[in-house]
């Protein structure tokens, strides 16, 4: 027997719908909802513990999407053929459902929460990360777990002026912004995207047309809990709260963080002394009453330092480090630091340091994407690596973090753009975060920027990057500006803007409070321009325009183009001739197919065996044409002729007959030309009679004029004689 199944559907304005299914798929989930928009189709589903577990004092949440090969008709790459680790855009698109979803979880329920979303159909006009969002509010939403309200999450392109929501891979490729929004019905909690030199007014723009969206979406999630039988919230052991002892702390701990924090210290000396005062609190209780309420005792300190941090701003304007709201700590850069590699530079501002490198190859070094949804290559990539010592931290290492991937896509995206279409490497960006302090993704963009031009890379033009804090009591606001890492912690909003002098190209937001208002918004991304362009000047100041070419040790690539049916011939049978080409020359060279011509790129840091490949390359692709006049090399002598070689094309050769020498009759090929001369000859095409080229010298050669030779029988004849 089928189920009873509720549906909704969401109209996108242009004909296009999102449906909400939910009774059929995965009913022992605590709450599963099926989402499709055209042939795609998400499941998501969510369950809950029942308890927290003992200890926990934070939301274990889990986020989990998956796009399964078989949606897309596909099999699983690598030798078990079967779905492994998830992808570096799968965990993209993890993180930004995880940066919506976690602030609405109620500030006290820790009980083990996971959110699995997979792709079950995929439709190559929809875009499915774009539906991950809405799927996992709508079995939020479908559950009895605690959750303040629904949210959704849209992609918004910018298409010939036009905003349009949730648009194709076809559509995204033509669109000069990129940008996804996830918000409540009343407030923007998200965005993150990429953009062609955007203003802030556009980004705005294109934020409303986002939550317009979204709010359609969280009336659609209310109406199907409704339709369904909305469940009554669960309950849960909510924490121990003391408000006395709360109180008490408060009052030992305040006034001395807020000194602290006016002091203006380094980071180190500030953690010292606030936690010199939580350590003379805490020796104010007894040791029954540090093992019955410790705990408390350090979420309340906690509160009142985050307190007297934020208090500190909005009363004088003055931060941690003693810097007002709009300052921007000091910064020193340098490029070319390091001897061996490709590219390099430091970027250090404050207490936050970035060390980028850049290395430069061919296309076959290109990042692959295969995956069920799209598939392609990348040549230009960026990784981010935050080891622990840039924090003063020994922890183990265990592969690359999620964090590291979401902040290396950021810095990737900032910088992507400014790589002009011509560049004929694959370029790929290491930033090493050496010390951290706040805004390490944006150093990486700085640092980043810089090592491309010392590379030599033609960048169109350079990009910094700032990241903004927020800190609001609901009345008065500060924004700030390059936040540090306490800041970050301690305040209402991370919003990370980078761009050139001419605008933004990417951008990454997390609001942590309700109801932010444009005016705020747009307070914030003006104050960020001005930060950006104060940091983009230091960066010119280093280096002010790319260099000219590579650094003598990298490798210089040259890329020219052979007809198709040329390309058997180049590589040889089983890669032989390319094989023995790359060997002699000490270069590599890699042989694409692209619109019906072999692109062939040569790479090697030897000028003469890049050159060599290019005279072979042409020599093979020679074609001389009728009518022509080419200089050659005697190469070889017959008693026929000789074998001539076009000198613009080395191993190129063709016979030069005997009769083609000269004019007069040439009884030694000797007598007119020997072994190494150049000469020029003319190329007359085919010979229909011998189905062999042919060419000429004597062509080329004045025509001797004719001689008249006596006719037979000239001889006068005799007159008779008279008789």
């Amino acid at each position: 027997m089928i189920p009873q199944t509720f549906n909704e559907v969401i109209e996108l304005g242009d004909g296009r719908t999102i449906s909400l299914e939910t009774g059929k798929l995965a009913k022992q989930a605590d709450g599963s909802v099926v989402v499709r928009m055209g042939d795609a189709m998400l499941l998501a589903t969510v369950v809950s513990a029942r308890s927290a577990s003992p200890g926990i004092d934070f939301l274990p949440l889990t986020v989990d999407y998956r796009e399964k090969f078989a949606a897309a008709g596909r099999f699983p790459g690598g030798f078990f053929k079967r779905e492994a680790r998830p992808s570096t855009e799968e965990i993209l698109t993890m993180r930004l459902v995880d940066r919506v979803l976690r602030p609405l979880f109620p500030k006290d329920y820790h009980a083990e929460t996971q959110i699995m979303i997979q792709l079950m159909s995929h439709d190559p006009n929809v875009m499915p990360d774009a539906l991950a969002g809405l799927a996992a509010s709508a079995a939020l939403q479908l559950s009895d777990i605690p959750f303040e309200s629904p949210i959704s999450e849209v992609r918004v392109a910018r298409v010939d002026g036009e905003f349009i929501v949730n648009p194709s891979f076809e559509q995204l490729e033509n669109a000069d912004m990129d940008l996804m929004v996830g918000a409540s019905a009343d407030s923007v909690a998200m965005v993150e995207g990429e953009m062609d030199e955007v203003s802030e007014e556009e980004m705005v723009a294109a934020i409303k047309v986002a939550h317009d969206a979204i709010k359609i979406q969280c009336e659609a999630q209310v109406r199907l809990a409704e339709a369904v039988g909305k469940k009554e919230t669960r309950e849960y052991e909510p924490e121990e709260k003391d408000e006395d002892l709360e109180t008490k702390v408060r009052e030992m701990a305040y006034d001395k963080c807020y000194a602290i924090a006016k002091a203006g210290s380094s980071k180190k000396e500030r953690g010292e002394a606030f936690s010199l005062v939580k350590e003379e609190i805490q020796a104010t209780f007894t040791e029954e009453e540090l093992e019955e309420k410790g705990d408390l005792i350090s979420k309340y300190f906690s509160a009142a330092h985050k307190a007297a941090v934020r208090d500190l701003v909005l009363n004088e304007g003055l931060r941690l480090d003693s810097r007002k709201t709009t300052d921007i700590r000091p910064i020193w850069c340098e490029v070319d630091y390091l001897p061996s590699t490709h590219g390099s530079s430091i970027f250090t501002r404050g207490e936050t340091q970035a060390l980028a490198t850049v290395t430069l190859g061919t296309s076959r070094e290109a990042n692959v994407i295969d995956l069920p949804t799209q598939q392609g290559e990348e040549t230009f990539y960026l990784h981010y690596n935050f080891p622990p010592f840039s924090t003063g931290e020994a922890r183990p290492l265990r592969g690359t973090s999620r964090r590291e991937i979401g902040h290396g896509n950021l810095a990737q995206r900032a910088l992507k753009g400014m790589i002009p279409d011509d560049c004929p490497y694959t370029v790929r960006v290491v930033a090493e975060v050496l010390e951290s302090n706040g805004s390490s993704s944006m150093a990486t963009v700085c640092s980043g920027t810089m090592a491309l031009m010392d590379a030599g890379v033609q960048l169109k033009k350079p990009v910094s990057g700032i990241a903004m804090g927020l800190i609001s009591d609901g009345e008065r606001y500060a924004v700030l500006s390059d936040i540090l890492g306490d800041e970050d912690h301690l305040g209402d909003m991370d919003f990370k803007v980078t761009g050139t002098e001419d605008g933004i190209t990417a951008c990454q937001m997390d609001i942590k409070i309700k109801g932010l208002s444009y005016e705020i918004l747009v307070n914030a991304l003006q104050q960020a321009r001005d930060g950006r362009l104060h940091i983009l000047g230091k960066l010119t100041d280093t280096i002010q325009t790319p260099n000219e070419a590579v650094k003598p040790h990298a490798p210089k690539i040259i890329t020219t183009t052979i007809p198709e049916d040329f390309i058997g011939a180049l590589i040889g049978p089983g890669g032989k001739n390319i094989q023995e080409l790359q060997k002699e020359t000490e270069t590599t060279i890699v042989i694409t197919e692209a619109e019906g011509v072999g692109v062939v790129e040569i790479l090697g840091n030897n000028q003469d065996g890049i050159d060599t490949v290019l005279t072979r390359v042409a020599a093979l692709t020679f074609k001389p044409e009728k009518g022509s006049v080419y200089e050659v090399k005697v190469t070889k002598l017959l008693d026929f002729g000789a074998v001539v070689e076009y000198t613009e094309a080395p191993g190129n050769e063709v016979l030069l007959h005997i009769s083609e020498l000269a004019w007069e009759r040439t009884n030694n090929v000797t007598d007119v030309v020997n072994l190494g001369d150049v000469i020029d000859v003319k190329y007359f095409g085919v010979d229909p009679k011998t189905r062999k080229e042919k060419v000429s010298r004597k062509a080329l050669l004045p025509r001797p004029p004719r001689e008249d030779k006596p006719r037979k029988n000239s001889q006068p004849k005799e007159t008779k004689k008279e008789n």
